[in-house]
């Protein structure tokens, strides 16, 4: 009788199991229709003629970290013959995390399209890959900081303060506005300026452990426009070198009241880190 009544109880549980997978059939069988219906959206518009679209449509890949298709449709498109699909790409890849689209974006550095470069600058930086440096120092300067990476189109550009300012900040570098400039004053700088531009890539070389980007930092607090020199005195409070002291001390001096005062916190922060390691 037991061994009856232990069937019988085997089977009810087997019965039930099997209800309750049949009953979720359905719902994954929804979840997954749900999901060949949005790559199916993607797809028709990466595939499709309008530029618009596909840059669209690649450049929202970047939602989805951690999806190999989404990246192998991203890398792809840095093959795209228009430019803008290929710096949304980039920027993409740079959104996920990609690190296995590093080598390419890489190579991206050297598309003959500024923009395309700016991007893949922008996002080797995001997974903290010092090799978009250079595009960086590049907008800073106006001058290559080393041998790899940019042609001689990209360097004229960046010498050239419309072209540079044409570039904008949704096709690679990105704004944020820091602490010594508001956004609403940021808002107010016309859009013909290249400032901003050359600004972020100020902030960027913050983390360029290369003398050359501090050397280049330094010059620039005696940039023409003050947002270059706030820029340039808040990545180098991020630097934290006191043997740039001196030349920053002036910049306490400066015409702009903003620079003034973000010179003050740079000095007392760089005279922190001086006393921090005589400590030592």
């Amino acid at each position: 009788m037991r061994t009856i009544a232990a069937r019988e109880t085997s089977l009810v549980f087997l019965l039930t199991v099997a209800f309750l997978l049949l009953s979720a059939f359905p719902a994954l069988t929804r979840a997954e229709t749900k999901k060949e219906l949005a790559w199916k959206i993607l797809e028709t518009a990466i595939q499709g003629d309008d530029t618009g679209d596909r840059v669209t449509a690649i450049r929202v890949l970047g939602l989805l970290p951690s999806d190999t298709k989404a990246a192998g449709v991203a890398g792809k498109a840095l093959d795209d013959p228009k430019p803008e699909v290929r710096a949304a790409a980039a920027a993409a890849l740079g959104q996920m995390g990609s690190t296995a689209s590093i080598p390419n974006l890489k190579k991206a550095l050297s598309d003959k399209e500024t923009s395309v470069a700016l991007a893949a600058a922008h996002a080797l930086d995001l997974m903290h890959d010092d090799f978009g440096y250079e595009v960086y120092y590049a907008v800073l300067t106006g001058e290559r900081k080393g041998g790899k990476g940019l042609i001689a189109e990209q360097v004229n550009t960046f010498r050239d303060p419309k072209k540079l300012a044409g570039l904008g900040f949704s096709e690679g570098i990105g704004f944020v506005p820091f602490a010594g400039i508001g956004w609403n004053a940021f808002r107010a700088i016309r859009k013909n300026d290249s400032s901003p531009v050359r600004a972020a890539a100020a902030s960027v070389l913050a983390n360029d452990t290369d003398p050359r980007s501090g050397e280049a930092l330094a010059n620039a607090t005696g940039d023409k426009n003050w947002l270059v020199r706030v820029a340039a005195l808040e990545a180098l409070a991020k630097r934290k070198d006191p043997s740039l002291l001196s030349r920053i001390e002036t910049s306490m001096s400066d015409s702009r009241k903003e620079v003034r005062y973000t010179a003050a916190a740079v000095v007392l922060r760089l005279n922190a880190v001086q006393e921090a390691r005589d400590r030592k």
